[in-house]
């Protein structure tokens, strides 16, 4: 089978259809098959060096970005008329690729550079499916949807905002996630990272900003920590630039309260280890975030990314609190916020679970293997 694959920009593009090629070339295999595989996408996303890495081939075409305002003559400015006259000739470029290739299916998860290749796929009449991460829908998703073969949406509460001709053709998948996320082993965490001085008669809180750190989670955490740490274990992944700052922060702490809190610049390969120990969350509400600690069932305690496209990351936060499946600072973001937000979790076993069971009811572990379903239904076509 042949496969094109576009989307990036981020990793909430990007690995959602890394993990998806995985799990379609692992599924060819079994029976015999064989997936090959061209990226589209642009030289300055992360996907050219995901897809290099894969040693999946890639190619670049031109887009665009367009810059949101409130204000709709904002959209009107220099940089969004430059990026916009880009696009064309990214649909040029993207339609002589997939002539040439002439792939058996087309899949697009996001991103800007998504739009020119997904209409590429409609103008050469090739079957195009799109996956949707967020709650709400991306604004590239928005325009492929209605040239789409399929749609994939990860949540339920995404197929009203479609339009009414292409919900028959949409199918609840969930968000891909990576599977060895599913398999981590709290005592792997504690001999990986030397946890010898936590507490087991204690919770333990795993915070993250993201692979490269959040200064504002950052300093909600270290606004509150010594009561935190009377409370729990802390492993707090604060991003390789922060780190000797919060360092330095940390050498206040009582010996006591010290033994309990591991900072990190990075979590790497130990990740899935680490959220297996995690009895609490606090972290962004990205949407491969959301897809993992619903998948793992895990309490949390979002701090939404306020400049996220369109708003989406409150949109995510707000969809599991609505469920019972999390909390989230959605109105006062501050050191009190947290603590108030973090404290009923800490002291309540049964409250932790209840919530744990809450957000595994929104999780969807399979993903991968049911968008894998979507895009071959759609290559048989």
């Amino acid at each position: 089978m042949r496969l094109i694959v576009t989307g990036g920009g981020t990793g909430g593009h990007t690995y959602p259809a890394l993990t998806a090629v995985r799990t379609l070339q692992a599924r060819l295999a079994a029976t015999g098959g064989k997936l090959e595989v061209l990226w589209i996408g642009t030289a300055a996303g992360l996907e050219a060096r995901v897809a290099a890495a894969e040693g999946i081939p890639f190619a670049e075409v031109a887009t665009g970005k367009i810059r949101r305002s409130s204000n709709p003559l904002g959209l009107l400015s220099p940089a969004n008329i430059a990026d916009m006259g880009r696009v064309p000739l990214g649909v040029a470029q993207a339609r002589s690729l997939v002539a040439d290739y002439r792939p058996d299916v087309v899949l697009a998860t996001g991103g800007y550079v998504a739009i020119p290749v997904g209409l590429g796929a409609a103008l050469c009449r090739r079957p195009l499916v799109v996956h949707e991460q967020t709650v709400r829908l991306g604004l590239a998703n928005r325009v492929l949807a209605r040239v789409a073969a399929r749609v994939a949406v990860s949540s339920a509460s995404t197929v009203p905002l479609l339009p009414e001709s292409v919900q028959a053709a949409t199918v609840v998948t969930g968000n891909p996630i990576r599977p060895e996320i599913l398999h981590g082993s709290p005592d792997k965490a504690v001999q990986a990272l030397g946890l010898y001085g936590f507490d087991p008669a204690l919770p333990t809180v795993y915070v993250t900003g993201g692979s490269q750190g959040s200064l504002q989670i950052n300093n909600l955490v270290s606004g509150i920590l010594p009561w935190l740490l009377s409370r729990a274990n802390v492993v707090h992944q604060c991003g390789l630039a922060n780190e000797e700052e919060m360092r330095g922060r940390a050498t206040a702490l009582p010996a006591a309260l010290a033994a309990r809190y591991l900072l990190t610049g990075y979590v790497g390969p130990e990740l899935p280890d680490v959220l297996a120990l995690a009895d609490v969350v606090i972290s962004r509400s990205g949407a491969g975030t959301i897809a993992e600690l619903t998948a793992l069932g895990k309490p949390a305690v979002f701090v939404p990314l306020a400049s996220s496209a369109g708003d989406e990351q409150a949109h995510n936060a707000r969809y599991l609190v609505e469920a019972g499946a999390a909390t989230a600072l959605l109105d006062e973001v501050s050191a009190a916020a947290l603590q108030d937000a973090a404290a009923p979790l800490l002291a309540d076993p049964r409250r932790r679970a209840a919530m744990a069971d809450r957000a595994r009811a929104q999780g969807r572990p399979d993903a991968a293997e049911r968008l894998a379903d979507v895009v071959l239904s759609a290559a048989r076509r």
